[in-house]
């Protein structure tokens, strides 16, 4: 090949590898290292802490561009304040109320965006749907990171993100009569693995 059609040539190759490390990428949500997690105010004189143990989803990311989708389902009947009796209360008739829903989740759908440092999104903006109420919701980004997983051979991320909302706004009102703050400060530490 003439040296005049060799540049060409190479220019297009390097396109075409470059296209092809920067398409998204769909990473399935590892269940077993994911911990949603929340913070509620308990009348202004402490705080009750506790976490979903039962998740799933998927992430699309775009590492090249830093874009892309998250969307994560929270079991809520996995609900776990590390005590029995909270746990009953929280799925029972004064709070979530499982038994007479159809649809026993939370779930968290947004994008990314805002990238930062190396095109690393530090945002996720989208909505949360709970409890039959679906409200607008953002996310801070504080680590996101990708790498392949020295066991499945494959690529995996990881990120911790968290933000808040009011669970008034989601007919979740318990204890407002009370004095109890209607913010709870939501937290989600995740890995994914890229999908085969």
């Amino acid at each position: 090949m003439k040296s005049r059609h060799l540049a060409p040539a190479l220019l297009a190759l390097a396109t075409a590898s470059q296209t092809a490390l920067a398409a998204p990428v769909t990473y399935e949500i590892d269940p077993t290292h994911t911990y949603p997690s929340f913070e509620a105010d308990h009348m202004g004189m402490s705080f009750w802490r506790g976490k979903l143990n039962k998740n799933a989803g998927s992430i699309v990311y775009d590492k090249a561009s830093g874009g892309g989708s998250v969307e994560v389902t929270m079991n809520l009947s996995s609900i776990d304040f590390g005590l029995p009796a909270m746990n009953t209360w929280a799925t029972g008739k004064d709070f979530f109320n499982l038994a007479e829903k159809k649809d026993a989740s939370a779930n968290f759908k947004g994008r990314f965006e805002g990238g930062g440092k190396d095109k690393v999104p530090t945002q996720l903006v989208g909505e949360l749907s709970l409890n039959g109420q679906t409200r607008p919701m953002s996310l801070t980004i504080h680590q996101l990171k990708c790498m392949p997983h020295p066991m499945l051979k494959r690529e995996f991320c990881g990120a911790d993100a968290s933000g808040s909302f009011q669970r008034d706004e989601f007919g979740l009102s318990a204890g407002k009569d009370w004095g109890f703050k209607m913010e709870v400060k939501l937290r989600i530490q995740v890995e994914a693995v890229a999908r085969e």
